[in-house]
């Protein structure tokens, strides 16, 4: 599984990708707003990890772009802005989930959780050679924690 990071704090960045990979994720990071929209432009993603608050492109402006151009990659918000107000505009925003910092280890469950329910919303639409094909993709929606079943 594929995510991108996007956090402007570099020892909690680093912190969090090296969790994320103990966990058999592969983590690209974005330290800024720009480059996580040029990321989210040139890459394909399983879930985006996106704190609000970064320099250049406010979190939020970087998720209503990626929303605007049709993408459905879940996203975790990961904020120090812990207002009700806050998550309920963030989740209204098109955000999957959202964690306060300082968080608890429970990112990594979070993460995995939400790439589950993606995973299997994209699956069984197309059945192509006997196996759930995502239409978007092209590729079988088969995963190690997610295996579509034969049609």
């Amino acid at each position: 599984m594929r995510l991108l990071l996007v956090e402007d704090n570099l020892s909690l960045a680093d912190w969090l990708s090296r969790a994320l990979r103990d966990n058999r994720f592969t983590v690209d990071c974005a330290h800024d707003g720009a480059q996580a929209d040029h990321l989210l432009r040139t890459q394909a993603y399983d879930l985006m990890i996106l704190d609000l608050s970064l320099p250049k492109l406010d979190g939020r402006e970087v998720l209503r772009r990626m929303r605007a151009r049709g993408s459905n990659v879940p996203v975790l918000i990961l904020t120090a802005a812990n207002t009700v107000q806050g998550r309920i505009q963030g989740l209204n925003q098109g955000a999957d989930d959202y964690v306060a910092k300082p968080f608890a280890p429970s990112c990594a469950a979070r993460t995995k959780a939400r790439i589950r329910s993606s995973t299997a919303a994209r699956c069984a639409t197309t059945a192509t050679r006997g196996f759930s094909r995502s239409p978007r993709s092209r590729s079988p929606c088969r995963r190690a924690s997610m295996r579509c079943s034969k049609r």
